[in-house]
C-alpha cells in the first residue's frame, strides 16, 4: 500500500501538471488530504463513482506518460549517478586542505538531498 502510494505521488509530482484541474483536484485531495471517495464526491459535487473513475484514468494517464517519457526512471538513475560521484569524492579526500575538493563535494551535495540518505 505504502509502495503504491509512493509510486502515485512521484506520479502527480511530475506529471500532475498535465493532467485537468477536476483530476488535479480529485487526486491531491485523494493522495495528500486523505479524503474518501464520497468526501472528495460531496466537495466537488460529483458521484462517488464519478470519482473513482476520475482517480483511476488519471492514474493511467500518468503512467502512460512515464511509460513514454520516462523521467522517473531517469531522475532515479541520476540520482544513483550523483550518490556515487559524491561517494567516490569523499573517499580520495585525504584532510581537508584540498578546499578546492571539498568545495565540489559540497556543490555536489547541495545539488541532491539524496547524497547522505541512500
Amino acid at each position: 500500500m505504502l509502495e503504491k502510494f509512493l509510486h502515485m505521488s512521484t506520479l502527480f509530482d511530475f506529471y500532475g501538471p498535465l493532467l485537468t484541474e477536476k483530476q488535479q483536484r480529485c487526486l491531491q485531495m485523494n493522495l495528500y488530504e486523505d479524503f474518501s471517495l464520497s468526501e472528495i464526491a460531496d466537495e466537488l459535487g460529483i458521484s462517488r463513482q464519478a470519482v473513482y473513475d476520475n482517480i483511476k484514468r488519471s492514474e493511467q494517464i500518468m503512467q502512460q506518460y512515464e511509460d513514454k517519457l520516462g523521467l522517473i526512471k531517469r531522475m532515479a538513475i541520476e540520482k544513483a549517478e550523483l550518490i556515487e560521484i559524491i561517494q567516490e569524492l569523499e573517499a580520495i579526500k585525504t584532510d581537508n586542505s584540498h578546499n578546492e575538493l571539498t568545495g565540489i563535494i559540497k556543490r555536489l551535495s547541495s545539488l541532491t538531498s539524496y547524497s547522505k540518505e541512500a
